[in-house]
Formats: structure tokens, sequence, C-alpha cells
């Protein structure tokens, strides 16, 4: 793994910081904080927000992915994440990641400025995605994912379907410097798989890419601790100071400064055994 990657006009460093990626949702119906972004002046000033309290990338995204969604149509995803794309590339310096899997999506959002690209499918849902990434240049944040449970070892058969994620990424052409891999906590796993995708990020970190951990208010910390969405502040911490512990160079969350202040401690208590 390279000790850096740029993404857009910034250079993150991937073996001594953990950034944080705050999350955009512009879409009325996500499971934490749905409809709260979709008026572009709340959204924007949610951004400032959020680049004020430590964010150092913001993920934009028009369609819930939350479990029993409803698949909206391009057009209207595309609607809803070009205009703020836009509205955030012209307002703040700050790299824009474009949370989608569909590829008329992707390269509309390219098009408008995306810097990354996070595909929730690790390139297998749409094929294209890949040759576009490959084709912009963009670094892109590649998710495990699976449509069942049905594991026979979950930790191998997992990082197996990651090499297959990474092949297709290398067919296509990505570089490998422009890769970011993320376990995908609360997608195709069980309870139990999600606690284990976070208490063995070591071993995702171990194929060699930068690694993001997006756990931020998801139903495996409100399982835990028997709390609603927005009740899951402290819960995401704890994942975030593991995520560090264990080597993530990104963790993707909805609320920075929290976060944030986990980050710092977490690395200071580290660094001082150095």
């Amino acid at each position: 793994m390279n000790d850096t990657m740029k993404i857009g006009n910034r250079i993150f460093d991937l073996k001594n910081d953990c950034s944080i990626m705050g999350i955009l949702n512009v879409t009325p119906d996500s499971f934490s904080d749905g409809g709260k972004w979709t008026d572009k002046d709340k959204a924007l000033a949610h951004v400032s927000d959020m680049i004020e309290e430590g964010a150092a990338i913001i993920d934009v995204g028009g369609e819930s992915t939350r479990p029993g969604h409803v698949q909206i149509s391009i057009e209207e995803e595309i609607s809803r994440v070009v205009p703020i794309i836009e509205m955030i590339k012209k307002r703040f310096d700050i790299p824009v990641s474009i949370d989608s899997y569909k590829s008329p999506v992707v390269e509309a959002a390219l098009e408008a400025g995306a810097d990354l690209v996070n595909d929730i499918w690790g390139l297998k849902y749409d094929r294209r995605v890949a040759d576009l990434i490959a084709r912009y240049k963009v670094p892109c944040c590649l998710m495990h994912n699976r449509d069942n449970t049905d594991y026979n070892n979950f930790v191998e058969d997992m990082l197996a379907d990651m090499r297959e994620t990474l092949e297709i990424a290398r067919q296509a052409g990505i570089s490998d410097d422009q890769i970011i891999l993320d376990p995908g906590v609360g997608f195709g796993k069980t309870y139990e798989h999600n606690l284990i995708a976070i208490n063995r990020l070591e071993r995702l970190v171990e194929l060699g890419y930068p690694v993001l951990l997006a756990t931020s208010r998801k139903s495996v910390i409100g399982l835990t601790l028997d709390l609603p969405a927005d009740q899951r502040v402290e819960g995401t911490m704890v994942t975030t100071v593991m995520g560090v512990q264990k080597g993530a160079s990104f963790v993707r969350v909805h609320d920075v400064k929290e976060n944030m202040r986990a980050i710092r401690m977490t690395q200071a208590i580290m660094r001082s055994s150095l």
C-alpha cells in the first residue's frame, strides 16, 4: 500500500491518519436522516458544518440503500445528486464522492466534478462503472456486498469476494493506487457477520489497500444497544476507534465532530507507545 493517495486536489496520509468521509444523503427516505438535506440551502449549510468539524471528503448519495429500499430511476437519482455536487464544488474546496453503483449516475456525477466513486456493489452490479473509473482516472471505494448470507467461512469468503472485485478493477485498467476497500458492514451479512467484519478488519487491511469503515448509525449498532438510528452516535464512535486501531485509513460517518474527537484521542494513545 502506498503511504498517500490523491483524491481531488488533496493528498491523504494513509499510514498515519484516519480521515473522515462525511455523509450527505440527498434522499427523502434515508434510514438515518431521510429528507433532512433535500433542500439545497440546508444541504450546503450541512456540508459547511461537516467541513468545519473535520470532514475531509463529502459523500453524496441520491438513493437510499437501507435494507428493503426501493430502487429509484436513474433520471431521478441524477437529478438529486448532480446539482448538489456542482454546488459543493463551486462553493467549497473539498473532494466529493459519488455514492452510486449505476454507470449513468456515476458518469453524470464525474462530469459534474465528483472526485471519487463509492460503489456499494464493488463493481459487480454494473461493470461499466469500472470502465468509467479507469477512463476518468479517479479513485474508488469498492465495498464488499452480495445478495445472500450463505458463507462457509465468513472472513475467508468475504476476502475471496473482494479479490473478485479487485480482478474486475484490474481488468478495467484501474490502477492499484486508486483503490480503497470497504468491508460492507450492513450489506449481505447477518448481525454476527457485521460484528466479525469490524472485529477482523485487519484481515481486509492485509490485502494491501487502504480501508474505509462505514458503520455510522447502522443496524448492527441499533441491535446491539437497542437504540433508534438517531441515538447511535456513541456506538458508532466505538466502531471508529476500533477501525483506527485496526488500520482503517477512512471512516464514513454522519456525526463528524464526535467521530473526529474519537479518532484524535485514539491516535494520541496509539502514538504514545511508539
